[in-house]
């Protein structure tokens, strides 16, 4: 395993960590409690020291998780950042039923309590790095989420501030990198072989403010591990069913198909692999965080830390 310094700021971590959305048995299919933490130690085991998890996430139950790996390991050197802001706690069956009945919400006194409630489950006195949960413009346009953070740094509550950019606004949000560079250690991005959107303007930003960044959908919802084709579906539990519906799969299989001389360089390594790495390889780029629910799926990921960045003239000519 290969490890960098997450931005000028941030703690070293592991360049592929552990996304621990899958495990809190919510909106992936079913999970089973038992194999994810065998998941979890593998990736200790592999040398991952980074963890991802949002208190939303099985609506606690991926901190909980992580909350008995750390009673069974220890907390060592292990970096666990969470996020908060997707209020489950007050959401009513109105709010947003396709993750659950859940609203945005970031005043300072909400992001608060939210945390108080993320440290009780798991723990811990101070979460590492707890980062704004993807909200609209408009709510980070206000003072009290910036606010708040300040607040919980001052606090000791968390060591370190980031912000999850919204999914497909890696340019719209990009000016509060300017705007939030003394509060912002890091932020969390979605970026992959097939969206490349990040790379424009907030890369940059990133680089320039010295702002680590963290790679999440880095293997598009599992696309990009070569598994599924225009007939794959998934299930009433399962958000692949809207993130890749049919229409998403025909097009995101056909933009997969101009990627297919970078995946011809590497034929002794597997597409999640030479995907991994390709998320690693961009210079703003410290770690990514694929989800995974078994051991086998860490061991593959983690493994690919290894082999270093891809070379950047192999990259610039796709897509």
């Amino acid at each position: 395993m290969q490890y960098k310094k997450l931005g000028a700021r941030g703690p070293k971590v592991s360049t592929i960590s552990f996304g621990a959305w899958a495990i809190g048995g919510m909106n992936w299919g079913k999970t089973d409690d038992a194999i994810s933490l065998q998941a979890l130690n593998e990736a200790l085991d592999h040398g991952v020291t980074l963890i991802d998890t949002a208190d939303v996430y099985g609506f606690g139950h991926s901190e909980e998780l992580i909350a008995q790996l750390i009673k069974e390991r220890g907390k060592n050197d292990l970096i666990i950042a969470s996020k908060a802001g997707n209020d489950f706690y007050n959401a009513g069956k109105e709010d947003d039923e396709g993750y659950g009945a859940i609203k945005q919400t970031y005043t300072k006194e909400y992001l608060i309590f939210a945390v108080e409630k993320s440290l009780r489950r798991l723990g811990l006195e101070t979460i590492d790095i707890l980062q704004l949960h993807s909200p609209d413009l408009d709510k980070l346009e206000q003072d009290e989420p910036w606010l708040a953070l300040e607040q919980l740094k001052s606090d000791g509550k968390i060591q370190h501030a980031g912000l999850s950019i919204q999914s497909f606004k890696e340019t719209e949000q990009a000016h509060l990198l300017d705007q939030h560079a003394d509060i912002l250690d890091c932020i969390q991005v979605r970026y992959n072989l097939l969206e490349r959107q990040a790379e424009d303007v907030l890369f940059p930003k990133a680089l320039k403010h010295g702002i680590g960044v963290i790679v999440r959908i880095p293997l598009l919802f599992g696309l990009l591990t070569g598994k599924f084709n225009a007939n794959s579906k998934f299930g009433d539990d399962d958000h692949r069913q809207m993130n890749l519906s049919p229409q998403k799969l025909t097009e995101y299989l056909h933009k997969l198909k101009e990627a297919q001389p970078l995946f011809d360089r590497y034929p002794d390594q597997s597409m999640a692999q030479v995907s991994l790495r390709f998320c690693i390889s961009n210079p703003a780029c410290q770690t990514a965080i694929p989800g995974a629910k078994t051991a086998a799926q860490v061991k593959d990921n983690s493994s690919c830390s290894d082999f270093g960045p891809i070379p950047q003239e192999e990259i610039g000519s796709l897509l």
